[in-house]
This record gives structure tokens, sequence and C-alpha cells, in this order.
């Protein structure tokens, strides 16, 4: 990160915007204290997680080309530090370090939400090698499951699977129940992209099922990521299900994930999420369902400055191209909400 140019510390105004002004003037204190040698305890890796936190809200409002900067400058020179002072307990260390892992997780998050995929890369090894330095069980299966999740997106399944089983057998047994349904999910959508489609769906039932029947324990703070287990685990296995060609069970589980998520939160990741079931109802043939399923994912757009978003947005126009000339009004509508919010990102 030190050779990466970077703002001053005043865009920390960004993230201290979503903490109380004690709580930023408390997390400053106490890094300046582990600068002075002070040993660090619970308090700080609370401190920290919750900076993060903050960040990652962020992000999911606003998209991941917000507050990058400011967040690489609060890992290099408030989070480092940390890492490197004395603990009071061991399980402290492995907190710190862990948070430190979830930190520079996000950063490769906002660099694959901006397009840049070797970056990204670079920061989820990053992410891992803090991970398995932790020592805590499952935060490095976590990373490993987030390569294959990238992988996958990148249409380079070559190692998703391995990635993803050695990440479930890293977690299965060693967490709870919702936190391993993450883990098995991903896995799933690794044996349909692998061309084992009985595998995949039972797999993902069986993720579904952890959802349902497991108990209720706490998640750890890295594997909420991308917030509600339930959500991801709803989304993925639409992918899972349009990766085999079931576009109705697809639409239907994409529209899960939507109601999984607490609107004002997640405004990026529910509209991919609903842009995705536009497209599956689109492949179904209902024109009229899709467009309604579109104009709600760029309700929650503005404001968003994503790559991602922007691509879904010109993505939906090319689609809409062959209904254009039918004189649709749901079409047309669409087609020029989608051309403005282009135009002005």
């Amino acid at each position: 990160m030190n050779r990466r140019r970077l703002l001053t510390t005043s865009a920390y105004s960004v993230a201290a915007a979503a903490l109380p002004l004690s709580h930023v003037q408390d997390i400053a204190a106490r890094t300046e204290a582990a600068h002075t040698g002070y040993t660090v305890g619970m308090a700080e890796v609370a401190a920290v997680r919750d900076m993060i936190h903050a960040f990652s809200e962020m992000d999911e409002r606003h998209g991941g080309q917000h507050g990058r900067s400011a967040l690489v400058t609060y890992l290099r020179d408030d989070v480092a530090p940390l890492c490197r002072t004395r603990f009071r307990t061991e399980e402290v260390r492995q907190q710190m370090l862990s948070a430190a892992s979830r930190g520079i997780h996000l950063l490769g998050w906002k660099s694959y939400d901006a397009g840049q995929q070797g970056l990204a890369q670079r920061y989820y090894l990053q992410s891992y090698a803090l991970a398995a330095e932790s020592g805590l069980r499952g935060h490095d299966g976590f990373v490993m499951r987030t390569m294959a999740m990238q992988g996958l997106r990148l249409h380079r399944p070559e190692y998703c699977l391995g990635l993803a089983e050695t990440g479930l057998d890293r977690a299965k047994g060693r967490v709870d129940a919702q936190t391993e349904a993450l883990f098995r999910v991903v896995h799933a959508h690794t044996l349909a992209k692998s061309g084992k489609g009985r595998a995949a769906l039972a797999e993902a039932e069986h993720a579904r099922t952890l959802l349902t029947d497991g108990p209720g324990d706490e998640v750890p703070f890295w594997a909420l990521a991308w917030g509600p287990p339930a959500a991801s685990v709803y989304s993925r296995t639409a992918k899972v299900h349009e990766t085999l060609g079931d576009h109705r069970a697809a639409a239907e589980q994409y529209a899960l994930a939507v109601t999984a998520r607490p609107a004002d939160t997640y405004a990026r990741i529910i509209a991919l999420d609903l842009v995705a079931g536009a497209e599956m109802h689109l492949k179904r043939g209902s024109i009229e369902q899709a467009c309604a399923t579109w104009h709600r994912a760029l309700d929650h757009m503005g404001g968003v400055r994503s790559v991602r978003t922007h691509k879904a947005v010109s993505g939906m126009r090319s689609d809409l191209a062959r209904f254009r000339a039918r004189g649709l009004r749901c079409v047309a509508d669409l087609d020029e909400r989608g051309r403005d919010l282009l135009a002005n990102p």
C-alpha cells in the first residue's frame, strides 16, 4: 500500500461521517496509544471493526469507487501499527490480524467493483496471508472462497473448484451453520460450472438447509462481508440454477436475495441481484416482468459509483435493443431511464 498514491488524512472525514464523532475520536486515541507502545486489547479490535464496518456500509451504498483511498490510508496508518504492537492475549492478536484481513478483503472487493481485477487479486492474497496468520478457524478458507467467486465471474474456472473445496474443508465442522452455508453455496456454483449439475443442486440444497436447521450461533465478523448470510446463499443459489439453465428457479432465488437485505444499506448488491433477476425473466420471454424488475434495479442505483452497475445498465440497453422496434412503452421508458443514468452517473 505504501507504493500507491494516497489521499491525505483529511479523506478520513468520509468514513467519520458514518460514525459518532466521539467514537471516531476514541479510535484515534487508541491508535495513538498503540504508536507509543500501549498494549492493545479487545477494545482496540472493536474500534477497528467498527471503522471497517463503516467503510463496508459506505461501499454498499455508494459503490467501490467511493472512499477507496481513505480506506487504504486508514489501513496503512492506523491498522498496520496496531498489528505490530504488543497484545494483551493471543486471542487479541488473532482478532486484530483477522480484522486487518477483513479490511484488506474490502479493498480487494472495491478494486473488483472498479474493474481492476489484477489489483483485487493481489489484495485478496494479502488478505489470505493475514487470515492464515491469525489462525482463526475458517477465515483463510473464506478468502479462498472469495477468490473462487472472482474466478467464476471472470470465466476462469480452472482453479475455482479446488479453491472452493479447500476453503470448505477448512471451515466445515469448525464454523457456525450460517457461515458453512456460505462456503457450500459457492462450492455448489463451482460444481455447476464444472458440469456436475446433480452434485451442484445437492450442495445448494445443503446450504439452504443449514440456514434453516442450523443452530443460531453468532456469525464471525469476517463472514459478514456481504451482509446477511441468507441473502448471499439465495443469490449464489440463483447463479447455480442460472448455470444449469433453470431460469425460473434462478429468478425466484434472486428475488429472495433482494428481500433478505436491508434496502437502505445494500443498494448496489440489491440493484445487481434485481438486474440478474430481470435477465432471467427476459430469457423466459417475459419482457414486461423483466422491464418492471429492471425499473426496480435502477431505483437503487442513484448515487452508486460502480463499474459493475454501469456495465449492468449498458447490458440492459443492449438486451432491449431488439424490442425497441416493437414500440413497447415499457421498453421505451426503461431505455430512457438507462440512458439518463449512464449520462449522469
